[in-house]
């Protein structure tokens, strides 16, 4: 069995696998993987930094009965390979007793098509820096923005492969571009920051003028912002911010989170935790996806998983082993960060299903409330057992249903089952958005929220 891409990885994994089970392992796989990443940062019309690295690796996983042990390295070698195997080995005859631990029963690959892109090795380093500048250009370009601070066009493509001892041998391409802009409008203690950000599989796809945009018009909306009365009323979040609660709320649907009770939601599938108007899943599978694959990191088939439609939470995400602990098959949801750690628990892309509301309705259907533009120290103002959280935000009021005055040194605080709950309606405009894992999130209307300010 073999996707695109990555042959002679496999070949590697293949071997590495035969000398695992040489070295005594009951079963065992490899994942090999190489990658080039380039980077470039401009300022004021010029290349401040040009970096361009390649990496290259395997990692194996053997299995002894209940035991597992891992290695890795960068020698891709007969010799490499094999001691890596034998490093496995003995690491798993140390290792403690797992009776969940082991591959997955059964394997495959998902039809995933455009991973990869052709048209990145036709853009020469100049071409790459022209987008970046004209980044720069548009962002510079509003009469609000006193300074760009920071610049970035990136990109990388990569092949991995998978071989394991049950048979079961494939590999991929993909390919990634992505630029973006921190901005600044005003001066002194009224300067503001927004960001412009743009994803796509080469740098045909981006729309530099729009990101450069984007940063600047996100800055220049805040200019001028002032603490706003505390109040209890509606609040739009915008895409950015959705992305981050649903990036935080989907690590908590992880089997693993909730097999170690760092969970708010164990106990609660089938339960109704959210308003019906908000509809979420994992898709391994979305061709635009940055972390699509047609496999995960165990050899299981991607695929769209359901996680909350009509207000219920319909399953978590399981790997191998919290599948095997909770009597259940694998979703698929093996994640890999790279070849040097073994898999774990974790979503592909989130994507929240987009409702039929422009942005201008979920405003006017707030009448007097705070759009949220940004929201800081999430990850640190969640706590993920009960779910409450209190975190700082700024924005902009809504008055009449429109956009009113910037707002900042503000706190808006619920939890997480309230906050899902309170979803009267969701924006119709999706986008990527590379916070808190790959999200294609949505502009969310909520009922209410608690805003703290003076």
């Amino acid at each position: 069995m073999s996707a695109r891409g990555g042959s002679d990885l496999e070949a590697v994994a293949r071997r590495a696998v035969e000398a695992a089970l040489a070295a005594g392992a009951d079963d065992a796989e490899a994942w090999a993987e190489e990658a080039v990443t380039r980077q470039i940062r401009v300022y004021e019309g010029a290349v401040e930094s040009l970096t361009d690295a390649g990496s290259r690796g395997i990692g194996v996983r053997v299995f002894l009965g209940a035991r597992s042990g891992y290695a890795y390295g960068t020698d891709l070698s007969d010799a490499g390979v094999a001691e890596l195997a034998r490093t496995a080995s003995e690491n798993a005859r140390v290792a403690d007793e797992d009776e969940f631990a082991g591959l997955p029963d059964s394997f495959g690959t998902a039809d995933v098509p455009g991973l990869h892109s052709d048209e990145l090795a036709a853009w020469t380093t100049e071409r790459k820096v022209a987008v970046a500048v004209e980044v720069e250009r548009a962002a510079r370009a509003h009469p609000l923005v006193s300074q760009v601070e920071d610049v970035v066009y990136s990109d990388a493509e990569g092949r991995v492969a998978l071989a394991n001892s049950r048979g079961f041998s494939a590999g991929y391409e993909s390919s990634s571009a992505w630029a973006y802009v921190s901005a600044f409008a005003g001066e002194g203690s009224d300067l503001m920051t927004g960001l412009g950000v743009g994803l796509a599989r080469d740098p045909a796809g981006l729309d530099a003028e729009a990101i450069g945009r984007e940063g600047a018009e996100r800055a220049a909306a805040l200019v001028g912002a002032r603490q706003p009365q505390s109040r209890r009323c509606p609040v739009v979040l915008d895409a950015f911010v959705a992305a981050s609660f649903i990036g935080f709320i989907g690590g908590m649907l992880s089997a693993d989170a909730v097999q170690r009770g760092r969970s708010l939601f164990a106990g609660k599938e089938g339960e109704e935790i959210a308003s019906p108007a908000l509809r979420l899943a994992d898709d391994g599978t979305d061709p635009e996806g940055p972390d699509s694959a047609p496999f995960d990191g165990e050899g299981s088939p991607r695929r769209r998983i359901p996680l909350i439609e009509d207000g219920r939470l319909l399953t978590f995400l399981f790997d191998a082993r919290t599948a095997r602990k909770a009597g259940r098959e694998t979703t698929g949801s093996a994640s890999r960060g790279s070849y040097r750690t073994p898999p774990g628990v974790g979503a592909a892309n989130l994507v929240v299903e987009p409702g039929d509301a422009e942005l201008e309705e979920l405003v006017r259907g707030a009448g007097e409330g705070v759009y949220v533009t940004d929201v800081a120290g999430l990850h640190s103002g969640v706590n993920p057992v009960s779910g409450t959280f209190s975190v700082g935000a700024t924005g902009r009021l809504i008055e009449n249903g429109e956009l009113g005055a910037p707002v900042r040194e503000m706190t808006i605080a619920s939890d997480l089952v309230s906050m899902l709950r309170s979803v009267s309606a969701v924006g119709s405009r999706t986008r990527w958005v590379p916070f808190g894992g790959s999200v294609k999130a949505a502009p969310l209307l909520l009922a209410e929220m608690a805003v703290s300010g003076s």
